[in-house]
């Protein structure tokens, strides 16, 4: 395959919400508890939420910066590049990497509306709606066709829950960011059908993929207290299994046919594995009485789930042993691990040297993830626009050198001034 004629659909991106995001969408009886960016004592950017901090600004958001800059350290908006929180320049960004759609998670407000969750009221249900009218209205509406919108719901009542899948597949959306790992928030695990079944059969009735994004479940890893940071960051991806697990041996996959769920940033190298364990486990293991209607379990994982990953080169060899139309692609922008400016060249390198066909080079860039997610990506683009080649061309002014977080500071001074 010709790189111009590559196609880029990411199911992971990550937004920085712009300071903003809630003018106009708040009742006014409400207003004064509206989440907030204020400046802490160490002049760092942090959002704040009825008095409590409920995460930083641009955490890992690095994209652009020199490498031995990186870090967890919270970035300011200053600091980040504004593709990052700028919609006008994400969009820029994208073509400039080649990428025609795009999904993205939410910052400050947690990948499963966690930060905002701990207020669980009414009052934290119009903040949630309203993030979601932000994302999909301001966001994912500026560039119809680029962005697929992803929702939070207040994942604390199931009624509350189910009446937000609703809404917001009225208005469009049809995917939502939901908890790897709820009982690590206190609520019940997926095991508990009584609790979930009424979110699953809503998901299931609106047509609305289940996301879930690494992060949440990070406290189930109970490392050494004085491991270094490598280890959360490499065994991450070991979170999406347990997850996987949750969700394959519990009600969910087994009661809901129609469930749809996407795995991102938790990688496609474990599933070989998983599967095969799984399979053997259920033939070998009659007495614990599991029923998957007829099917190996390795079957039913492939009828719900689409896996992502940034790199993997050695599981990409084993695409077909996986299942070719479980494997999507994710940039991971704006993040430390994110594949930009170059994208396009890494991830045809890393498919040509698995001796990948274009038919499944098409399926992992950009045809899974549509299918799955419900994603017209020529909608508005034609095809030969949509391409890396035909993205690039109207991108050729962008800048993508590296600029260290002080040069973004001064630049973003004199544009203030």
């Amino acid at each position: 395959m010709n790189i111009d004629d590559l196609i880029l659909v990411s199911i992971d991106d990550h937004v920085v919400e712009p300071p903003d995001m809630f003018n106009g969408r708040i009742p006014a009886k409400w207003a004064d508890q509206t989440p907030r960016v204020e400046v802490d004592e160490h002049g760092i950017d942090r959002w704040v939420y009825r008095g409590r901090p409920t995460g930083v600004v641009g955490l890992n958001a690095v994209v652009s910066w020199p490498p031995e800059e990186w870090g967890f350290d919270p970035a300011g908006y200053a600091e980040m590049r504004p593709a990052v929180y700028n919609v006008h320049e994400r969009i820029r960004d994208m073509n400039a990497n080649g990428v025609l759609g795009s999904m993205c998670f939410p910052t400050f407000a947690g990948f499963s509306a966690g930060h905002l969750s701990y207020f669980k009221d009414e009052i934290t249900v119009a903040m949630i709606q309203a993030y979601n009218d932000w994302h999909i209205e301001d966001w994912a509406g500026a560039y119809p066709g680029r962005f697929i919108p992803n929702a939070i719901l207040p994942l604390w009542d199931p009624k509350l829950a189910v009446a937000e899948i609703e809404r917001v597949a009225n208005k469009g959306c049809h995917a939502v960011s939901v908890a790897e790992l709820p009982h690590i928030d206190g609520l019940p695990s997926y095991h508990d059908g009584d609790y979930w079944s009424p979110v699953f059969q809503a998901l299931s009735d609106h047509d609305t993929v289940m996301n879930l994004h690494i992060g949440q479940g990070f406290s189930v890893l109970k490392l050494a207290p004085d491991a270094p940071i490598d280890n959360l960051m490499v065994l991450a991806p070991s979170i999406s299994q347990i997850a996987a697990q949750d969700l394959l041996w519990g009600p969910a996959f087994r009661k809901f046919p129609k469930l749809k769920v996407t795995l991102s940033e938790g990688g496609i190298g474990w599933i070989t594995y998983f599967l095969d364990r799984s399979d053997r486990h259920y033939t070998n293991q009659k007495w614990l009485r599991r029923d998957f209607g007829g099917k190996l379990p390795s079957e039913v994982f492939r009828e719900h789930v689409l896996a992502c990953y940034v790199t993997d080169k050695t599981a990409l060899k084993l695409r077909h042993d996986i299942g070719i139309d479980n494997i999507a692609w994710e940039c991971d922008y704006p993040h430390s691990d994110s594949l930009w400016p170059d994208a396009p060249e890494f991830v045809l390198q890393e498919l040509q040297a698995a001796d990948a066909s274009d038919a499944d080079i098409d399926k992992i860039t950009w045809q899974n993830a549509c299918r799955f997610l419900n994603f017209d990506p020529f909608a508005h683009l034609p095809k030969d626009q949509a391409t890396v080649g035909g993205l690039r061309a109207i991108a050729r002014d962008v800048d993508v050198s590296t600029r260290s977080r002080k040069e973004y500071a001064e630049l973003y001074t004199q544009h203030a001034n």
